[in-house]
């Protein structure tokens, strides 16, 4: 994911797919952990996929999904946390989790950012 920037600009160059109709699922520490949250450009908060993914294209202004992780817990690197594997009570809700993720990015894609965003944001996982 850390340099997925490069494959991506290909792909949407091979594809012709601009990159504001370009969707990016991506984790994000910044939310409890099964969270979706959904919007249109931004920073990349310190997230280095998103970073090459930025540069590779030169605009920040794709769609991203954001999965929530969670923070680490004390003073635990967010690198190593990031590469863990889920502890046990995440992988019993992950497929759910996931499941949710993509339905958040098909209504995305089929019914627009605020529809998403209407369904997704209000709903809490869990």
């Amino acid at each position: 994911m850390n340099l997925s920037g490069k494959p991506v600009a290909a792909l949407t160059a091979f594809y012709k797919v601009p990159p504001e109709r370009l969707v990016v699922v991506h984790d994000e520490l910044d939310l409890p952990f099964g969270a979706v949250r959904l919007k249109l450009g931004g920073g990349d908060n310190g997230h280095n996929g998103l970073r090459s993914i930025t540069q590779a294209l030169g605009t920040r202004d794709y769609y991203r999904v954001r999965f929530g992780i969670g923070r680490p817990p004390g003073r635990m690197d967010p690198a190593v946390y990031v590469l863990r594997d889920f502890s046990a009570a995440e992988r019993k809700d992950l497929p759910f989790f996931i499941d949710r993720a993509a339905d958040a990015t098909e209504t995305l894609i089929t019914s627009g950012l605020a529809e998403a965003q209407n369904l997704y944001h209000a709903e809490l996982p869990g």
